[in-house]
């Protein structure tokens, strides 16, 4: 460090909490990971581990994300499942009133 500069701030991570509890409502078996690793960023931050708490970040986002794309996707299926079964009980009605 030079004199005359004032010391750099430290830096600050995105731990994608907000994600990780939005995932948990989607599909909760892969949002866990994605908690218990963002809930490890702040520690590892005041404790000066940079790379750790990057790495953490990353894992979380990457578990967040693949509850989001699974859940997302599970509700997809079931909305096209639900309307195709309302549809085809609708058409079995509509020929048996014939």
């Amino acid at each position: 460090m030079q004199p005359g500069y004032p010391p750099q701030p430290p830096q600050q991570i995105d731990n994608n909490m907000t994600m990780s509890i939005v995932a948990i409502f989607l599909f909760w078996p892969l949002a866990i990971p994605a908690i218990i690793n963002a809930s490890k960023v702040n520690p590892l931050l005041q404790q000066g581990d940079y790379a750790g708490a990057q790495a953490a970040a990353a894992e979380s986002k990457k578990w967040s994300k693949w509850a989001l794309i699974v859940g997302i996707a599970w509700i997809g299926i079931v909305v096209l499942c639900c309307l195709g079964s309302s549809l085809l009980g609708a058409l079995s009605n509509s020929a048996m009133s014939y």
